[in-house]
């Protein structure tokens, strides 16, 4: 379904940013006024945290993928936990990756966003946006200019916590988890996806310096830090990695093959994991 265009915003640039190294999502930007799309498989923010009937029919993805990609059935928690991941890390994006390229945080509710999973696209009705003094965007309406990068990095936490919140509520039940295990896993969708975003920029080791900054272990209601630290590999080179602050539960499905991050891995399987990354 074609979506309107819209005037551009604070955010845009970041956005198209985005899709040029990341061509697997594509934010689409409503207006203020804008009306989120509805049918052909998109689902409505709002109504993924009521935990109702489209909750349901989102997860049922995430069932099948895994009777058809690993030939089991995974548990009920499991299949909830990967559902919550492949939302919540483009979601972060939509607030991280502006804040981090332009020093630009747009506040987004959930009432304000929607993802279409099949085609990578999320929609996002923007406005709201918080800045630093002599900003250009700072003339926009809805900027609110605050006053230091600090002060930013607050409005980073109280964004992503404003989205996030209410779909921890809609998916922590059928997660079989609550309160700081729901937060460590908000914590872990933040830094991993600017984290690999910035990668493909050219930005990682400004990422993980902003990240330390933005999630130093002590923010409520995130668990755990960014958490960096790095490895010496087999020739002497320097591999960054991080300790998770949850688990994706991946283990349930294939308990010899444990994420890069996960605590479970141990660092000799870490080098061993990434020195083979980087050679392909």
């Amino acid at each position: 379904m074609p979506l309107p265009a819209s005037p551009l915003s604070a955010a845009a640039d970041a956005y198209a940013r985005l899709a040029e190294v990341y061509p697997g999502l594509t934010v689409l930007e409503l207006g203020p006024d804008g009306d989120a799309p509805e049918g052909e498989d998109w689902f409505p923010a709002a109504e993924l945290a009521a935990g109702g009937a489209a909750l349901e029919a989102f997860l049922a993805w995430d069932e099948a993928q895994v009777v058809r990609d690993y030939g089991q059935r995974a548990r009920p928690d499991v299949v909830a936990s990967f559902g919550l991941h492949r939302y919540a890390w483009p979601a972060c994006l939509l607030i991280t990756l502006p804040w981090f390229l332009r020093r630009r945080v747009p506040r987004l509710p959930v009432e304000h966003v929607a993802f279409q999973r099949a085609q990578g696209r999320m929609a996002v009705r923007t406005g709201a946006f918080a800045c630093l003094p002599g900003d250009p965007a700072a003339g926009l309406p809805g900027a609110r200019v605050v006053a230091d990068e600090e002060a930013l990095r607050a409005e980073v936490r109280a964004a992503v916590a404003e989205h996030l919140g209410p779909v921890l509520t809609g998916f922590g039940p059928r997660m079989r988890r609550r309160g700081r295990a729901l937060w460590g896993m908000a914590t872990d969708e933040v830094v991993e996806g600017l984290w690999y975003i910035a990668h493909l920029l050219g930005e990682e080791r400004r990422a993980m310096r902003e990240l330390e900054l933005l999630l130093p272990g002590a923010t409520k209601p995130y668990a755990g830090a960014a958490a960096f630290r790095e490895l010496t590999g087999p020739d002497g080179e320097t591999l960054p990695t991080r300790d998770r602050a949850s688990c994706c539960l991946f283990y349930t499905l294939r308990p010899e093959d444990t994420c890069t991050t996960c605590p479970r891995t141990p660092d000799a399987d870490r080098v061993a994991k990434l020195v083979a990354a980087a050679a392909c």
